[in-house]
């Protein structure tokens, strides 16, 4: 398979993220270890976007108790596109359809053993340029591109108040 997999999680999910990594190793990818130490799931899940983003890594792999706060946290960094896994085929097509470069996984909500499953559908799965996705997926990253210029949304200035 030979490809290049960042992981990483908050304290909750350490014991899923080894079970991962084994796993990954055994279908040949190289993997690399973000840590689990921080429990602000948000700064790990920073780290791996930012990472995959700038394609130093070909997808990521982030864990926390639901899976939804890595993926909201991922998500902010333009170049990062992350899904919640919960089922085969919403993880296949998070790939072929989406060009999902980053699953997030809920501890508390995967198993060991479909979190495997789903790892191993969707690091065989590949995105098919110019399908019938393609003009969905090129007006989501023409949203990207939009809102990555803009001034900070209001939400934001009413919590950082410097608005």
């Amino acid at each position: 398979m030979n490809k290049k997999v960042a992981i990483g999680c908050d304290p909750n999910a350490l014991e899923l993220k080894k079970i991962l990594i084994s796993h990954l190793k055994s279908l040949g990818c190289e993997v690399t270890d973000y840590g689990s130490d921080n429990p602000i799931y948000a700064e790990t899940a920073l780290d791996i976007a930012k990472s995959v983003a700038a394609k130093k890594h070909d997808r990521g792999i982030l864990l926390c108790g639901t899976g939804i706060g890595v993926a909201l946290a991922a998500n902010k960094v333009p170049g990062a596109y992350a899904a919640v896994a919960c089922d085969a085929y919403s993880v296949e097509r998070s790939i072929k359809s989406n060009n999902v470069n980053i699953l997030t996984f809920g501890a508390q909500v995967v198993g060991p053993e479909l979190a495997k499953t789903l790892v191993t559908v969707w690091m065989n799965a590949e995105y098919e340029a110019g399908g019938r996705s393609e003009a969905k997926i090129q007006r989501i990253y023409e949203i990207e591109k939009e809102f990555t210029n803009s001034q900070p949304s209001q939400t934001s200035c009413l919590r950082k108040q410097n608005c």
